[in-house]
């Protein structure tokens, strides 16, 4: 029975994961402008931060509009597949849902936010006003 409920479920995402991303693709918000200094900072500010996620996953894709949106260039590692990045997802952030934002700070401390929402409110109170 195991079985069958886990051939179900990957050939759902078989057939919506295209359908997805397609739709991320088509409503993917445009950027917000800021003048080429203030784009510069922001871009360095980004590099402090990555974003673990899946393809497909919905609220990723939230996220990753979000991003858009707020003009940002953050690395985003696939922590779907069974690999590295997976597994330091698991070891240093405690847990491997997803999204997870990586929070490196100065000193080199990471932070590990999880949730969508509480990832999207970071982003706004961190960048919106850049």
């Amino acid at each position: 029975m195991k079985f069958f409920i886990r051939l179900f479920f990957k050939t759902l995402r078989l057939v919506l994961g295209p359908v997805l991303l397609l739709k991320e693709a088509i409503t993917r918000p445009k950027g917000l402008s800021r003048p080429q200094a203030a784009q510069t900072q922001v871009n360095q500010q980004c590099q402090s931060l990555v974003l673990y996620q899946y393809k497909t996953c919905p609220f990723c894709i939230k996220v990753r509009q979000e991003i858009s949106r707020l003009s940002l260039t953050i690395q985003r590692l696939d922590a779907q597949a069974e690999g590295p990045e997976r597994q330091e997802l698991l070891q240093r952030g405690g847990q491997t849902k997803v999204p997870c934002l990586k929070i490196t700070d100065h000193a080199g401390d990471s932070q590990w936010l999880y949730d969508s929402e509480k990832i999207i409110a970071y982003l706004r109170g961190r960048f919106a006003n850049a």
